[in-house]
């Protein structure tokens, strides 16, 4: 037993030697018991455990180790992936690790403007829609709205209000989500920004009428889940994510359709100076990164 934890601890091979012919060490244990200790891991750590030794590295490729990583519906979401009969083909002969990895790296669909991808460390799915996926009251109308192109967005690109006295967002998704809990946030920032001579700049010109009215965040979905707040705008400069609600997916095989809205549709003032950026979806509290400082909206 001693020497087996010596081995554990790196012990060199003239200490080994020392300690007697019953030294063993982690290249020693079996590669299926290899396999259960990384069953209890996150991928990350199973791909760092994997540089060990040959019987961690050889367990890192099992298809059963990744698939006990991968959400219920996996084959559901690599429909997305590729397309044709080459895609179909690729799919079918792509093992349980390849298919994690591909899964873990952004998966566009809807025209580009939506994605999603699985969180490396947990492996739940995630999800962005752009600005150009939702339905804005006057973009068309450049009175109101521009897009600007901006590295800051995922999708390079963000709608920037100038003024309205209608401010409405609306947006969908029918997706047939892994079982689990999700938030839903609308990513938004206050005032204009720039780059000069490399440094990041925002003007506040056009910052107005947010602070008279909260703005109103609606979430519904086709099984009847329902969730309503409303929350002043504020922190011009910084990109904020407002909590628009919750859901629930517990159907993996059936598609859930969600309808999401922001709104400040108070015709007694204007507002502007406004951009939106993208709809998050992540798995809740998991401690995902997130892109920007998270307000809880008020009920």
């Amino acid at each position: 037993m001693g020497a087996w934890v010596s081995g554990l601890l790196g012990m060199d091979g003239a200490a080994a030697a020392a300690a007697g012919p019953a030294a063993v060490g982690l290249g020693d244990l079996p590669e299926l018991c290899a396999a259960q200790v990384l069953l209890r891991l996150d991928p990350p750590e199973i791909c760092r455990l994997a540089r060990l030794n040959h019987a961690f590295r050889g367990a890192a490729g099992a298809d059963f180790v990744w698939e006990a990583k991968l959400p219920d519906n996996y084959r559901y979401l690599m429909e997305f992936v590729g397309s044709g009969e080459e895609g179909r083909r690729r799919r079918s002969r792509a093992g349980k690790k390849e298919i994690y990895a591909r899964l873990a790296r952004p998966v566009p669909f809807g025209d580009g403007q939506k994605e999603f991808w699985l969180d490396k460390n947990k492996g739940m799915i995630c999800m962005a829609l752009s600005s150009k996926a939702l339905v804005i009251t006057g973009i068309d109308d450049r009175r109101y709205w521009q897009h600007i192109p901006t590295s800051e967005s995922r999708f390079q690109s963000v709608a920037y209000l100038q003024q309205i006295w209608w401010f409405e967002v609306v947006g969908e998704v029918d997706f047939c989500f892994p079982v689990g809990t999700y938030s839903l946030y609308f990513r938004v920032h206050l005032g204009k920004f720039y780059k000069r001579f490399g440094r990041r700049h925002c003007t506040s010109e056009h910052v107005h009428g947010w602070d008279k009215k909260p703005v109103r965040f609606q979430l519904s979905t086709s099984d009847g889940q329902q969730a309503l707040s409303q929350c002043y705008l504020e922190e011009p400069g910084s990109w904020v994510m407002y909590h628009a609600g919750d859901f629930v997916a517990s159907k993996p095989d059936q598609p859930l359709k969600l309808k999401f809205s922001m709104a400040q549709i108070d015709c007694t003032h204007t507002k502007g100076g406004l951009c939106v950026d993208s709809v998050l979806i992540y798995p809740k509290g998991k401690g995902f990164q997130q892109q920007g400082r998270v307000v809880r909206s008020q009920k």
